[in-house]
């Protein structure tokens, strides 16, 4: 089958999506930031599928035999794993002519590391054929052994909503989100060797991921926008700013943006209105896709590094994970509106349901802490499932009907199924 050896693996919550998926689609894409352990998940699915055939594109000779005959390449009779697939997009075509002929499931599994135009293509180039799973780095309750299930209990249960007592305070909280979520960074033991690693992963990004999507002529300025971007996670983005910073243009700026999300560094949280909300802004939030990293490039970046922005952007990264595999088929949002009013996190579900978050780096909670999650809730009315503030003490405390504050490890200590 082609295995590689030594590999760490840490359980992941995506590998029941892919073995589900793979049961009735014919190509399965596992797509996320290097590094996230794509290859990995896929190898070890490969072997719970009972054996195939693996193909590692990192492999010069490999690509080389992909790219001079990419239909030779592919003909296999059982389940082909092909890794790092962006690197030879007329793989794709024939991809395509082979799973059209014989359209039974199970066929590719694909792994990639970039939004790049051939994957972007992908839905259209086999529709009904393909199903995309994205990978995260490693969430808290898969690094702790947690049942991650907060979105999914916060839309069943509501308001009352209570976890249990945590011993995590704030200090501890700091630090697992500079550890992020990457499976070598959070392996290794001191705060020294993950700089090290994280210091090393930029790098790569830069010179190798950007390089593969765009010509970028001045890498000095892509660099000075992540460490711009990671000294305000978590507030919104303002392009024209950035330009000025940085001496380059707007639209400059939104390329930049788009590459650092096309290659899963950055993701943008748009904002949210309805029209109970109309006096809302739109600009989005931008979170780092692992905080480990977003805390590493601002504490190089500016003397204080933004404590509760990385709190945010750490929190609202847990919350986008868990939606890639929770039962509420919801979407992650932010709110500000002209009145000041403003909301972390809104997660809005297929029947117009939303749950409102805030996020607070302190160990203490007060009543106008709840200022603009009962602004939704007066606007929204039965539509507001509940509201509220994930904080750095230990208690679950009622605010009114329908809120409560509750400690930031409610995310991944709740269990839905309880």
């Amino acid at each position: 089958m082609g295995m590689r050896k030594g590999l760490e693996y840490v359980p992941r919550r995506a590998s029941d999506l892919v073995m589900e998926a793979l049961t009735d689609t014919r190509v399965v894409v596992v797509n996320g930031a290097r590094q996230v352990g794509k290859s990995t998940l896929a190898e070890v699915v490969l072997r719970q599928s009972n054996g195939g055939q693996a193909r590692f594109l990192d492999d010069p000779g490999t690509r080389a035999a992909a790219a001079a005959d990419p239909v030779r390449f592919i003909r296999h009779d059982d389940l082909m794993l092909i890794d790092e697939v962006q690197r030879v997009p007329d793989l794709w075509l024939a991809i395509k002519n082979l799973v059209d002929r014989e359209p039974r499931p199970g066929r590719f599994l694909l792994t990639g590391s970039a939004r790049l135009l051939s994957l972007r293509s992908l839905p259209d180039a086999l529709p009904g054929r393909s199903e995309t799973i994205e990978l995260w780095p490693l969430s808290q309750g898969e690094i702790d052994g947690g049942p991650d299930g907060f979105v999914d209990a916060a839309f069943a249960i509501g308001g009352d909503l209570r976890a249990d007592p945590h011993e995590l305070r704030r200090a501890d909280y700091l630090q697992r989100l500079m550890r992020g979520g990457f499976p070598d960074a959070v392996r290794r033991a001191t705060p020294r060797r993950r700089e090290r690693f994280f210091e090393a992963y930029l790098a790569d990004v830069i010179t190798r991921d950007v390089q593969q999507v765009a010509d970028i002529e001045r890498a000095g300025d892509m660099r000075r926008l992540i460490a711009l971007l990671a000294a305000q996670t978590g507030g919104l983005v303002n392009f024209s700013r950035l330009a000025n910073d940085l001496s380059i243009t707007a639209p400059t700026v939104r390329s930049y943006v788009e590459i650092l999300e096309t290659i899963y560094l950055v993701r943008l949280i748009p904002a949210w209105s309805s029209g109970a909300t109309a006096r809302a802004i739109g600009a989005p939030k931008l979170i780092f896709v692992d905080s480990g990293l977003a805390a590493s490039v601002a504490t190089g970046a500016v003397a204080e590094p933004p404590v509760g922005g990385l709190l945010e952007g750490f929190v609202l990264s847990e919350l986008a994970r868990q939606l890639t595999w929770s039962n509420a088929k919801a979407r992650l949002y932010h709110y500000r509106d002209r009145d000041q009013y403003e909301v972390d996190a809104i997660l809005e579900d297929n029947a117009g349901y939303v749950i409102g978050i805030e996020v607070k780096a302190s160990e203490t909670i007060r009543a106008e802490d709840f200022n603009g999650l009962r602004h939704l809730q007066r606007r929204l009315g039965a539509h507001f499932r509940a509201g509220y503030v994930l904080y750095c003490g230990s208690d679950s405390l009622s605010f009114g009907d329908g809120l409560a504050c509750l400690p930031i490890s409610a995310l991944w200590t709740t269990d839905a199924r309880a």
